[in-house]
């Protein structure tokens, strides 16, 4: 494991049912899930998965429902248990930890967010906040200036003495994000944290966490079904279909060229010009190049407004170092909008599968 990863999951099985190392016989021979269900009644929930998550990176998990993204995910903190495999966190294996190991990990290294908020109906947003303070054993002044810190942070100073019935769902997600904050854990696991907001709060609660992980540097793994939200928030992208990892990269990456048939068809429908990054379009930075300098994470709608605010021809792209890497024409823009056509995913995914 480098020293830049801080999860590693590796041939990670689970499988459900009533015998399962029996059915992972089968698995190891080759058989798939529909299969496997029809001649055992048990189900593959994680099929060989193998994934590396790099320390103060946002790991997004995505996939359509039944595909196992809940189910990995779950893993890490082992509320669920696997039928093969290791998960590593810092180089310790988890499977590994005793009761009083595990509920520590829980406590101090790893907070959670969920989809359906899972607040307590009966403590006020204040005890709410406070209640992983609490489970760490601090004393209550400091419980009470954390959570007040966080209540603040997250926008809702004011709200400490109500309750999570009198506050909206985009505000009571704010209130479980602001608990899992709260601890200082140096992994936020988030299972479809945002899904269950509607589409404006959801865009809002996105930014948040965004504006929230520049300044923290957290290790997060984001579970979610929507691909905008998945190229929106993700530093690395894991596709999962069928408990399986199909593709896992740089999200331009895996918008660019699509590992198989059933990634690109995640794809097609997506705006590119909204999720596209200029670094993943540019041309090598030639000598005498100049013009306007933009970063390489600066969207293609956002360089095409900038060309038509200046008189250049080119634009030149920086690193993260702020080093000029590359350089952009409206040309190049432009093909980077057009929407690729059937035939040419065809052809990118076949290069890709040889």
């Amino acid at each position: 494991m480098s020293t830049d990863t801080i999860i590693s999951i590796r041939n990670l099985y689970k499988v459900f049912g009533n015998d399962p190392q029996k059915a992972m016989a089968l698995v190891h021979q080759g058989m798939g899930k529909d299969e496997l269900l029809e001649r055992t009644g048990h189900v593959i929930g994680l099929n060989n998965v193998n994934l590396d998550m790099e320390r103060h990176r946002i790991q997004v998990v995505m996939g359509l429902s039944g595909s196992g993204k809940s189910t990995l995910i779950r893993h890490i903190n082992r509320l669920i248990a696997p039928t093969e495999g290791e998960i590593l966190v810092d180089g310790q294996d988890v499977l590994t930890l005793n009761t009083e190991k595990l509920r520590e990990l829980r406590r101090f290294k790893i907070s959670m967010v969920f989809q359906r908020f899972a607040l307590f109906p009966h403590r006020n947003i204040m005890e709410n906040v406070g209640y992983g303070l609490e489970n760490q054993g601090k004393t209550k002044k400091i419980i009470e200036e954390t959570a007040a810190r966080w209540i603040g942070r997250v926008g809702l100073s004011g709200f400490e003495s109500h309750y999570p019935g009198q506050l909206s769902g985009g505000m009571q997600q704010r209130v479980g994000l602001a608990r899992a904050l709260a601890t200082d854990a140096d992994i936020l696991l988030m299972d479809e944290a945002f899904s269950a907001l509607d589409p404006l709060i959801r865009t809002e609660m996105q930014d948040i966490l965004l504006d929230l992980q520049n300044e923290l540097q957290k290790t997060i793994v984001f579970i979610t079904h929507d691909l905008d939200e998945a190229l929106h928030i993700g530093d690395s992208i894991a596709i999962l279909r069928a408990g399986e990892i199909i593709q896992t990269d740089d999200p331009q990456n895996i918008l660019m060229k699509p590992a198989d048939a059933y990634v690109a068809d995640f794809m097609k429908d997506i705006n590119r010009a909204r999720v596209l990054r200029v670094r993943a379009i540019m041309n090598t930075l030639e000598p005498g190049d100049e013009g306007p300098v933009i970063k390489g994470s600066t969207t293609i709608e956002e360089a095409l407004q900038i060309f038509a605010e200046t008189a250049g021809d080119k634009l030149i792209i920086t690193d993260r170092k702020g080093l000029k890497v590359g350089r952009l024409t409206v040309e190049d823009l432009i093909r980077g909008i057009r929407r690729p056509t059937t035939a040419e995913i065809q052809a990118e995914v076949f290069t890709n599968e040889t």
